[in-house]
């Protein structure tokens, strides 16, 4: 089983190209990265945590983007991948370029992990009605997974809409996209849609969730697509019941902290490497 790590990389962190050569140093297969594009100060979405206060992270996490540009430049190896992107916030066709280019640049080892997002305010400043975002999300999606693998491209939805377009660089992997959220007939549909895999955050009810999920992919005629836990709090008994689920990647969380605070817990996650 593959184990990967994920960091709220920011203007404070550990610098992610430090990170990066870390986490491919001591044998993890992937490096994920999350995104807001800004946090409003309204505060009136509450934090999704539970927490009284939004953790600063939030609002000062890096373009994840320009980020594994920077971890891909250092590492020869690792899966470079967001965890997670948010989708309806992303103009597509830009967006799209930039992943290629990603993808291109580091042979191949791009993920897209995306997301719907949580704060209602940061969606809406980006001209998005909260309650329509998954659709636009979806828009988004199908607009560059065409941009990415055909030639002359064109789109034409509710949301997006482009003529007959030329796009290059073409992914080379890709990329795989995963969705992330918890489990529901609703992001299942999504996974089953346009995604080749599913994230749940945390990684609590994976199992009891899986017959939902396949029996979504049967009904649009896919096979089942991966579950990759995402953010998870490794024990050896969690990661045991993952291999045994039939689980490939586990993604293990860190803190967003500089090096002298991440590094211990890098290594103390690299004991369930054997």
């Amino acid at each position: 089983m593959r184990l990967g790590v994920t960091m709220f990389a920011t203007d404070l962190s550990m610098p992610v190209a430090e990170l990066a050569r870390a986490v491919e140093e001591r044998g993890f297969a992937s490096l994920y990265l999350p995104e807001h594009t800004h946090i409003p100060t309204s505060r009136r979405t509450a934090p999704p945590t539970g927490e009284a206060v939004l953790a600063e992270e939030y609002s000062r996490t890096l373009d994840p983007l320009v980020a594994l540009s920077h971890a891909a430049a250092v590492t020869s190896q690792i899966t470079l991948g967001t965890g997670i992107l948010l989708a309806a916030q992303r103009e597509p066709i830009v967006t799209a370029k930039a992943v290629a280019t990603l993808d291109h640049l580091s042979g191949g080892r791009a993920v897209l992990g995306v997301g719907f997002g949580w704060n209602v305010e940061e969606i809406q400043d980006h001209g998005v009605a909260y309650g329509s975002r998954r659709d636009v999300a979806r828009e988004h999606m199908l607009a560059m997974k065409a941009l990415w693998s055909q030639d002359v491209a064109g789109f034409e939805g509710r949301h997006v809409r482009f003529e007959p377009s030329w796009s290059w660089p073409k992914p080379v992997s890709g990329p795989p996209v995963y969705v992330g959220g918890a489990a529901g007939p609703k992001l299942f549909a999504h996974v089953a849609e346009y995604a080749d895999g599913w994230m749940p955050i945390g990684g609590r009810g994976v199992r009891a969730a899986l017959p939902a999920l396949r029996e979504a992919c049967e009904k649009a005629g896919r096979e089942m697509v991966r579950v990759i836990p995402f953010g998870t709090l490794p024990t050896r008994e969690k990661l045991d019941h993952y291999r045994e689920t039939g689980i490939e990647e586990v993604v293990l969380n860190l803190p967003s902290a500089p090096a002298a605070r991440v590094l211990p817990v890098l290594d103390d996650h690299a004991r369930f490497l054997a």
